[in-house]
């Protein structure tokens, strides 16, 4: 069968790079299976190039993805329907909020098959306010007409549920995006003396990734274990109202609490560096940090909450700690830490098993294309 041969299937981020970084084997999935993919996003022409490097057409949608305009917003919910109306596609893939609520909104009005993917809830559930009443409500209308909404952990399906927000004919649990487990191998750290260990956190820099209670964590570990190291990688910048400042990062490293490795497109050198992955945050759908951490054999200490406790087995793969809780946070790194280089090697390797058990990638691209088949067959009746 020739690419596009089987029909349009649009799939939209808030990022591109969201596509390229956490589906991109899906869409080659896609792409083999003879469908034309068409990714759609805000500009971005260093992605572009990337998404078309798996066969996919790029379609430029500016998505204002942290304001608060109503306006705007309608304005992305028409520029979705324009799109619809033009490449005419069998069914659209949402993740990501605005896409998820005004690219569904305008699918089901022009009676284009949706099949969302509620990735994470982000700020507006973790702080209850009324932002939080106006996004449920918004997901409540926007999600109404949707095929499938999967879930990457059961607390967000069931308080999705539990508020009305998708009907249980509709709602599925996927094993978060998955992961590439032949992309991320075990490889062990380089050898260095016994108590000069390697922390590191991968994130988005932002407060609700839990990067104050990280650096407030290597301070107190710092006290008792002077040659302890502690890196961050991840973007600076970010649009968010929590975002950490470059200002921040320069005054951590001033102090000598943190190294600050920049952002990688391949972080793959940056956990295999690493002793100990850690990711303290707030809340998640299912942690891609982790996933990749795990895949690569290394252990993990993140927060007993939904989308981190799903892939850390506590004692087994990584430790748990309290959320938004520094004291217990340096307790877990400092165990972990005196724990040696063979326990963290069994640790980090029980890790590996699980994620290529319960996490692989290709489970998730099964779903998809079922998915998306049993929508044809139902067309064509």
């Amino acid at each position: 069968m020739k690419s596009g041969d089987a029909g349009v299937v649009i799939i939209a981020a808030n990022a591109i790079w969201n596509l390229v970084n956490f589906r991109s084997g899906l869409v080659a999935a896609l792409v083999g299976a003879g469908y034309d993919v068409v990714g759609v996003g805000p500009p971005d022409a260093m992605e572009e190039v990337e998404l078309a490097a798996l066969g996919a057409r790029f379609v430029p949608l500016a998505i204002d993805s942290k304001g608060l305009s109503p306006v705007r917003d309608a304005g992305t919910m028409l520029r979705f329907y324009r799109l619809f109306r033009v490449e005419r596609p069998i069914c659209f893939l949402g993740y990501t909020v605005k896409p998820n609520i005004y690219g569904s909104l305008a699918a089901r009005f022009c009676g284009v098959p949706v099949i969302a993917n509620i990735t994470g809830l982000g700020t507006a559930f973790i702080k209850q306010n009324w932002l939080t009443v106006a996004v449920k409500a918004l997901y409540r209308v926007g999600l109404r007409g949707a095929r499938i909404v999967f879930f990457q952990n059961k607390e967000d399906l069931t308080l999705f549920l539990g508020n009305r927000l998708v009907r249980s004919n509709q709602a599925q649990l996927l094993p978060g995006s998955g992961i590439d487990t032949l992309y991320f191998v075990p490889a062990p750290a380089p050898l260095r003396d016994e108590e000069e260990i390697i922390f590191l956190l991968m994130a988005r820099l932002v407060r609700d990734k839990g990067v104050i209670e990280y650096v407030e964590a290597a301070r107190q570990v710092k006290r008792t274990h002077p040659r302890v190291h502690f890196q961050i990688l991840g973007f600076l910048d970010v649009e968010n109202r929590t975002a950490i400042t470059r200002g921040d990062i320069e005054a951590w490293q001033a102090e000598g609490l943190i190294e600050y490795l920049g952002s990688a497109a391949d972080v793959r050198p940056a956990i295999a560096n690493a002793d100990v992955v850690v990711l303290p945050s707030y809340r998640e759908g299912t942690s891609r940090v982790l996933l990749e951490a795990a895949a690569m054999a290394k252990p993990t200490i993140t927060t007993d909450v939904p989308g981190c406790r799903d892939v850390v087995d506590d004692g087994v793969n990584g430790l748990l700690c309290r959320v938004r809780d520094a004291g217990d946070l340096a307790d877990k790194m400092e165990r972990i830490a005196d724990a040696g280089r063979e326990r963290r090697a069994e640790m980090g390797y029980a890790g590996r098993a699980r994620v290529v058990r319960d996490f692989d990638e290709r489970l998730v691209i099964e779903r998809y294309l079922s998915a998306i088949d049993a929508i044809i067959s139902r067309a064509r009746r």
